[in-house]
């Protein structure tokens, strides 16, 4: 197998996305810029961009690049820029760009509500040709190299960037969708001693694959030992390991990444902070069943904690989401409108971590 036809994978699960707009295989308008080349921030102004994606109430939508590569920049209306603010670094996933995750997701309303910014780094087909991050490749799964030392490099030049907005280091959080989600697991293996915490919405554990066979393996079946691979990204971690706090949102139905990755990766980062946090460290779980308010969807939570009542791990497991963002805009890029809201969860998640 020389590719995976994410575009026909994606068509074969749509029937379990309410809402999804006909014709939309390439997950919204494309932003096919020129790009601004830069060993840092490089910035093109409002006027040189298409409209922004219509869930921007307010706030001003930037394209940035770093070593060439396009990051959007989502900040709140009346941001004070002389305040620290918290920053979500979205990952979005295969098909996607950083304009349909965006308007998909509703992060940025989450954004107005709460006063954190959010950067979309984008994907291109120049890097995948079906804008995927290559996270089920070995180039890409370590610090220093490939797309995390551009992720990060591209986070650590936004915290740089004071002139235009004030970020907080210890409050910046990574987060992803699909492939998003396993680059996401990858980047909090990576660089624990830059993202405080990490979620994940139907993805995949760190490390589940290494080739493209393999990940078609994975995505389907699963990893073989999520606590091998737990071992390996507290491996990843190296000399800066620490527990990363870590949400794994995923569907009862998703047919595109089956449901028992949503389980290796909360277990596999339940190896991985329990290594970091000391062999002998206690957990306790807990578990709650939500059930779907106002035509939402019932979900089970499941929460690990340590010793001192910090969460080390949790996983909501939606009933009946397919593979799709839960609770995101109708007619989004693989989204499902009905809640619970990822994007309430996920900074809620971060919030507390």
């Amino acid at each position: 197998m020389n590719s995976i036809d994410w575009r026909e994978l994606y068509a074969a699960n749509r029937a379990v996305i309410e809402g999804a707009r006909p014709g939309s295989r390439d997950g919204g308008p494309g932003l096919d810029l020129p790009l601004l080349r830069s060993g840092s921030l490089g910035v093109e102004r409002p006027g040189g961009l298409p409209a922004p994606p219509a869930d921007t109430p307010g706030g001003d939508w930037e394209r940035l690049t770093h070593d060439g590569r396009a990051v959007f920049v989502y900040t709140p209306p009346e941001f004070d820029a002389s305040t620290a603010a918290p920053l979500v670094v979205a990952l979005h996933g295969c098909t996607q760009n950083a304009a349909s995750f965006s308007a998909g997701s509703l992060l940025n309303r989450a954004a107005d509500r709460h006063g954190f910014v959010v950067a979309y780094p984008e994907q291109s087909r120049e890097h995948n040709p079906q804008c995927c991050w290559n996270w089920f490749t070995g180039g890409h799964q370590a610090r220093g190299a490939g797309e995390p030392a551009f992720i990060a490099g591209a986070t650590r030049a936004l915290v740089a960037d004071a002139a235009r907005r004030t970020i907080d280091p210890a409050q910046i959080f990574v987060a992803g969708m699909s492939a998003g989600a396993a680059m996401a697991a990858v980047m909090a293996a990576t660089y624990p001693d830059l993202y405080a915490a990490v979620a994940m919405h139907s993805g995949l554990a760190y490390g589940s694959a290494r080739t493209l066979p393999a990940a078609t393996t994975a995505m389907t079946r699963g990893a073989p030992d999520p606590d091998a691979l737990g071992r390996a990204a507290f491996a990843a971690m190296g000399a800066h390991a620490r527990p990363v706090p870590a949400l794994v949102i995923h569907g009862t139905d998703d047919g595109i990444v089956a449901p028992v990755n949503g389980e290796q990766t909360a277990r596999q980062w339940l190896a991985t902070n329990r290594l970091a946090a000391g062999d002998g460290a206690g957990v306790t779980p807990a578990t709650v069943r939500e059930p779907g308010g106002a035509g939402g969807r019932a979900a089970t939570r499941r929460t690990w904690t340590d010793d001192d009542g910090r969460t080390l791990v949790e996983h909501l497991e939606v009933e009946g989401l397919g593979h799709a963002w839960s609770g995101g805009a109708p007619g989004g890029s693989y989204t499902d409108p009905r809640g619970p809201s990822a994007a309430e969860a996920i900074w809620a998640f971060f919030a507390r971590a």
